[in-house]
């Protein structure tokens, strides 16, 4: 009977503890329940209470996404920013004295940044940017922009100065053209640069005159496009070219390795020769070799015994080859001139330049393509042009008829790699149409050969 008693005691107190484990068990899933709808609903209890922050969220992502206005490196929209264009005699203590900055500080500014960039290169016509805390306050920046691919950043506070060279990207493009006046005319009138035009001239100025080129000629040209933040610059390196000069056919391929880097023709012989065919670009003959000419100043006959070229002043005028600068002067006539022995045979002289190059005088060794001066007026002239004069064993004689003998071509053992890239380059020359009596311009993605295009690179 005891015994009984005891045993259902402990039934009654087992299932006590049974149903309290329950309990708890319960109530653990439950709070759980409720916690994930809590955040879920992220405290929202009623309809009304989602529906007022739906209007909520709505509302803010109806403002508009702040994008700062970034540009020299400088978030501008923290600053004051202040631009325009250098003016005729303006000087930068003149700029920076408009902008609240003493004298004192121009003053440091211009001894610190000189080794990095003289203000006195400063030009003209150029942009700058002044950036400053308020309108008030000193300027702190003065942002000066030579060309499009850098830009210099002085420093006010610290006097110090910086040079920033801007990003590059390079695509390749296709051009074709029927010249109907000059190349450079042509190349203006289709919306493409002078670098074009100069780069093309580089390929096949040792070959052809362009100053004698004709109506109908004829070009096709694969090259880089510079892009500085998606804006065409100019042109870079031209990969290969083709041109027709009455009846005589050009090719230009650019091939590079160890040894050699340059322009080569169709049979590996380099384009680059000992003489170049003019001495300034972006000209035209005024006056040809003429041992009867009526001279336009004396107005009388006298014997031209040189090529004029005439271009706008501050031309540079190129040295045709290497030599040595015999003559660096003045006279009534020659106005200013350069003399130039370049061996033992061949001697070239360039008269009436508005200036001389720096560093030029006599004794002075130059190179093929070296600026030498400017064109000018000074002398027997009747506008801005450079008389350009031929010697040969002591004559003066018509630059134009030379025929010098071509270069020898590279080792035979370059030979069948650059063959590699002529038949490459010639291939894409060949499917380049003239679509009409315009340059056409295309971008080479549509018709390039895939080994061409990985060319595309970016410059840093």
């Amino acid at each position: 009977m005891a015994e009984h008693q005891l045993l259902e005691r402990l039934k009654i107190r087992f299932s006590q503890k049974n149903k309290k484990n329950i309990y708890l068990l319960s109530g653990v899933s439950i709070f759980s329940l409720l916690l994930m709808v809590y955040l879920l609903t992220g405290f929202q209890n009623t309809p009304q209470q989602l529906a007022s922050n739906s209007l909520k969220d709505a509302h803010l992502s109806s403002f508009p996404v702040f994008k700062p206005n970034s540009k020299y490196g400088f978030i501008l929209d923290t600053f004051n920013v202040s631009t325009d264009k250098i003016k005729p005699n303006q000087f930068l203590s003149q700029i920076l004295d408009e902008h609240h900055v003493p004298y004192e500080k121009v003053d440091a500014l211009v001894r610190g940044s000189s080794e990095i960039f003289d203000v006195r290169k400063l030009r003209a016509g150029k942009e700058f940017t002044i950036l400053a805390k308020d309108a008030e306050t000193p300027a702190q920046y003065f942002i000066y922009e030579p060309d499009v691919y850098k830009y210099v950043v002085y420093d006010i506070e610290n006097a110090t100065a910086k040079i920033v060279e801007r990003e590059i990207t390079t695509e390749i493009k296709a051009a074709s053209g029927i010249i109907e006046s000059s190349l450079w005319q042509t190349m203006v009138d289709n919306e493409l640069t002078y670098d074009l035009a100069s780069r093309l001239e580089d390929v096949f100025g040792w070959s052809i005159d362009f100053h004698h080129i004709q109506n109908g000629d004829r070009f096709k040209v694969i090259y880089e496009q510079n892009i500085i933040e998606g804006t065409p610059v100019g042109a870079g390196k031209i990969i290969g070219a083709y041109y027709k000069n009455y009846d005589n056919e050009y090719y230009g391929i650019h091939f590079e390795n160890d040894k050699h880097s340059g322009y080569f023709d169709l049979e590996a012989r380099p384009m680059k020769k000992n003489f170049l065919r003019s001495p300034v670009k972006y000209s035209r003959i005024s006056s040809r070799f003429n041992l009867n000419r009526f001279h336009p100043v004396l107005k009388r006959r006298k014997a031209h015994l040189g090529t004029d070229y005439a271009a706008p002043h501050g031309t540079p005028i190129l040295a045709v080859a290497n030599g040595v600068v015999t003559k660096a002067s003045r006279t009534r006539g020659n106005g200013n001139y350069v003399k130039i022995k370049h061996d033992a045979t061949y001697q070239t002289q360039y008269l009436h330049m508005q200036k001389f190059a720096k560093g030029i005088g006599s004794g002075v060794h130059v190179k093929q393509g070296q600026v030498i001066g400017y064109v000018g007026s000074t002398g027997l002239a009747t506008g801005p042009h450079v008389c350009f004069r031929f010697w040969k064993n002591g004559r003066q004689i018509n630059h134009l008829r030379l025929n010098f003998p071509p270069p020898d071509p590279m080792p035979k053992e370059d030979i069948p790699r650059f063959n590699e890239e002529k038949d490459k380059i010639i291939a894409q020359l060949n499917k380049i149409e003239y679509k009409t009596k315009k340059v056409v311009v295309s971008n080479t993605d549509e018709n390039t050969d895939p080994a061409i295009k990985d060319t595309k690179k970016t410059t840093p």
